[in-house]
């Protein structure tokens, strides 16, 4: 006798950090109210910075080709201010680099925006390692 596969459990999108939340069935009676993957999601929330990360994202990508591609890095360096050798700090950069991609992660939950590896379109929730982001094709 052959079981029948179980349907795929709903998910959404963390409202802070793009990630996946798979539905649980803690969640049953208030599925429509969980926004947060974790508390500490939850603690920090969406700040100006995020959302200024996501417009910054959405600019660059605009000003470049259609098929062209942006750095997470590229977007800290500039909500950062350039992070040039002039500056009092120049890698303070670098603290927006986790942000800038949670900032791509958003847009991809919103169809805004795709992330990808080796040129290859990859899921937002398990990449590691650098990524670029482009506009959906």
């Amino acid at each position: 006798m052959s079981r029948r596969p179980r349907p795929p459990l709903p998910t959404k999108p963390c409202a802070r950090c793009g990630r996946t939340i798979t539905w649980r069935k803690a969640w049953e009676r208030d599925w429509d109210d969980v926004r947060w993957c974790s508390d500490a999601c939850r603690r920090h929330g969406v700040t100006a910075v995020d959302r200024q990360l996501e417009a910054t994202l959405e600019d660059l990508l605009d000003a470049r080709a259609r098929d062209a591609s942006v750095c997470p890095s590229e977007v800290a360096r500039a909500v950062a201010g350039g992070g040039s050798a002039t500056d009092d700090d120049p890698e303070q950069w670098r603290a927006l680099m986790e942000p800038a991609r949670m900032a791509a992660r958003r847009l991809v939950a919103a169809g805004r925006a795709e992330i990808t590896q080796g040129g290859r379109v990859v899921d937002p929730s398990r990449a590691t390692g650098p990524i670029r982001v482009r506009r959906p094709r």
